[in-house]
């Protein structure tokens, strides 16, 4: 959710969606990203 408030739910739900399609492994320790603002 703190990455939700930067980037925008919408924004999260489909990065995550990527990475569940094509197989991304989650683990308990937690993960990283590093988020681009897009350019308008």
């Amino acid at each position: 959710m703190l990455v939700s408030a930067f980037a925008g739910l919408d924004t999260m739900r489909a990065a995550y969606a990527h990475a569940i399609a094509d197989g991304y492994r989650f683990y308990s320790y937690g993960d990283a990203s590093l988020l681009f603002r897009k350019d308008t």
